[in-house]
């Protein structure tokens, strides 16, 4: 179980790490810069399927912990 537990946690982390920026224009916020943060952008492609597997890897690692 520890195995799997370390598996899937250095998983996570070199997915989250791939991840585009989508909080890189909250910084043009803090400068007043004009920002598109809260416009509706749909994910496509390899973006949607690296968050839908970010997504599952992290509910998998809260599963093992609790299971641990």
């Amino acid at each position: 179980m520890q195995i799997l537990l370390i598996l899937i946690s250095v998983l996570l982390i070199a997915i989250v790490l791939l991840q585009s920026g989508k909080a890189e224009s909250a910084t043009n916020i803090m400068s007043g810069g004009n920002s598109d943060l809260f416009s509706n952008r749909k994910e496509r492609g390899g973006e949607l399927f690296i968050t839908r597997l970010t997504f599952c890897l992290g509910v998998a690692f809260f599963v093992i912990c609790i299971m641990m």
